[in-house]
């Protein structure tokens, strides 16, 4: 038994036997001249797939392109494993870093200079993985320690007067 057969539990037509079971057989350039034709359809419908399938990805995909010395953001999965990046569940880290790009591999992958604490981590990634950081100073927010005292109390101390009316 053939594996086709095997399989789907009918014998494989080949493209000269094309016709259905009872038909007559033709007989010489008409039989290719059929199966030619057959071939053609199936082609293009193939294509039309194919272009349908293109144009669906080619919506999502976007052109990254990164210079040395950029910083980027890796993108983390949200995987249950060895390396969790601090938390769990739906407060998990979606990416980290920056990271600086030390090398551009080929088209689509960046070697990253990572620190140490990554050692265990391949430092070549994919593009799809990379997220660039826009360094816009007044996004950067200062972490500011709070004193606590014994007592679990702090005090709080006005940085700026925002608004400010004169009677």
């Amino acid at each position: 038994m053939a594996p086709f057969e095997a399989l789907y539990g009918t014998r494989c037509r080949s493209p000269i036997g094309w016709f259905d079971i009872g038909e007559a057989q033709m007989i010489g350039l008409d039989l290719m001249h059929q199966a030619i034709e057959k071939v053609k359809i199936i082609t293009e419908q193939l294509k039309t797939a194919q272009s349908h399938q293109k144009s669906y990805s080619n919506v999502r995909r976007r052109d990254l392109k990164f210079k040395e010395d950029d910083w980027v953001f890796l993108k983390v999965s949200p995987m249950k494993g060895v390396m969790r990046f601090g938390k769990k569940g739906n407060l998990s880290l979606r990416y980290v870093g920056p990271y600086k790009n030390t090398q551009r591999i080929v088209q689509v992958a960046y070697r990253l200079e990572l620190p140490p604490e990554m050692s265990l981590v391949h430092p070549v990634f994919h593009v799809s993985m990379l997220k660039k950081v826009v360094r816009d100073p007044s996004l950067i927010v200062q972490n500011e320690t709070i004193e606590v005292k014994e007592k679990l109390t702090y005090e709080e101390i006005p940085v700026a007067i925002l608004y400010r009316k004169v009677l």
